[in-house]
């Protein structure tokens, strides 16, 4: 029996909680007790790193720094345009995110992906829906993934399936710990809000 079922291997410690930045925008007091309410909750599994712009201390949090164009985590460094992709406000179409997904797949290249991802499905805006990334990310086919529409991907404790195709928990926890690190989001809880709608959570 694995030790991690599906669900907590593909989605565990996922979404970096950014609500310092834009569209949010919190101030750093508003940001800690929103951050705070998100650790309290019962979904704070899925609570990653509490992202800051460089030079901004918080205590007793782990903590996602970012200065200019590259991310901090502890020892790791995410640069923009190569281990970490920008999906809001200037939108990588899919081919785009698909070749860049694919290129870290190639190259052994762990990734973030931020901004544009609070929805689990492809939105009527264009925005990419962060489902459709991590089955990306799971069973290749980057650009039909990337496409799938509402409903296409099941999760449960047993396995992610789409397009009759299972991954179990295994093959999810490697994904994350080699390709796909996490997503940083301004909002926990839109995307945790849209995980339960679907009967995920």
């Amino acid at each position: 029996m694995p030790l991690v079922d599906a669900k907590r291997a593909l989605l565990g410690r996922l979404f970096d909680h950014a609500p310092l930045f834009p569209p949010a925008s919190m101030t750093l007091p508003d940001a800690l007790a929103e951050d705070a309410r998100a650790q309290a909750s019962p979904d704070a599994w899925i609570l990653g790193r509490f992202v800051v712009p460089e030079g901004v201390e918080v205590e007793g949090r782990e903590l996602a720094i970012v200065g200019g164009a590259t991310e901090r985590q502890g020892n790791d460094l995410y640069i923009e345009g190569s281990s970490k992709i920008r999906c809001g406000a200037a939108i990588p179409t899919v081919e785009e995110l698909a070749a860049f997904v694919r290129g870290c797949r190639e190259d052994d290249v762990v990734f973030k992906a931020t901004a544009g991802l609070h929805h689990a499905y492809p939105t009527d805006a264009g925005e990419h829906g962060f489902l459709n990334l991590l089955a990306a990310c799971v069973f290749a086919d980057e650009e039909d993934a990337l496409r799938a529409q509402r409903g296409a991907f099941e999760l449960d404790a047993e396995s992610f399936r789409w397009n009759g195709r299972a991954a179990g928990p295994g093959e999810l926890e490697h994904v994350r710990a080699h390709l796909l690190h996490s997503i940083g989001s301004c909002s926990f809880f839109e995307p945790i809000g849209e995980l339960h709608a679907l009967g995920i959570l």
